[in-house]
């Protein structure tokens, strides 16, 4: 299989959930060498980011400065009251692409992949596609 989806569950508002692991599994259960993995989160309030993932305060801080950036005071109109978020997952976006060399993703020495909730707890999706290159 060269595609396929898994599922990230959150457990607050706002939180960045390390997801390397289950790029790594999709890249195996590829069985592919040489590629791209492409991963796709398919939610308007939340995205996805590389970033570093070896000391968990990065991941704080940088839920703390984005609130800073994106008012929560705002008159927003949306009725669901949830703007910010959207607004959150505009700045990370909804996709990431990586590159794999002998089967391992190309990832620099601190970086991780992260699912970047700005609107839970929720379950949400992560749709990921290998291809050979």
């Amino acid at each position: 299989m060269r595609s396929g989806l898994f599922t990230v569950s959150t457990n607050s508002a706002a939180e960045f959930v390390d997801i390397t692991d289950n790029a790594r599994q999709a890249v195996k259960t590829a069985g592919i060498e040489e590629g791209i993995l492409f991963l796709f989160n398919p939610h308007t309030t939340a995205g996805l980011t590389i970033n570093e993932g070896c000391d968990p305060s990065v991941r704080l801080d940088l839920i703390g400065l984005f609130r800073q950036l994106i008012s929560s005071t705002y008159p927003c109109r949306h009725a669901e009251g949830n703007s910010p978020a959207h607004a959150l997952a505009s700045l990370t976006g909804s996709t990431v692409t990586v590159f794999i060399a002998k089967g391992e993703l190309r990832l620099g020495m601190w970086q991780h992949i992260f699912f970047c909730e700005y609107d839970g707890p929720k379950s949400r999706k992560v749709f990921w596609k290998v291809l050979q290159g």
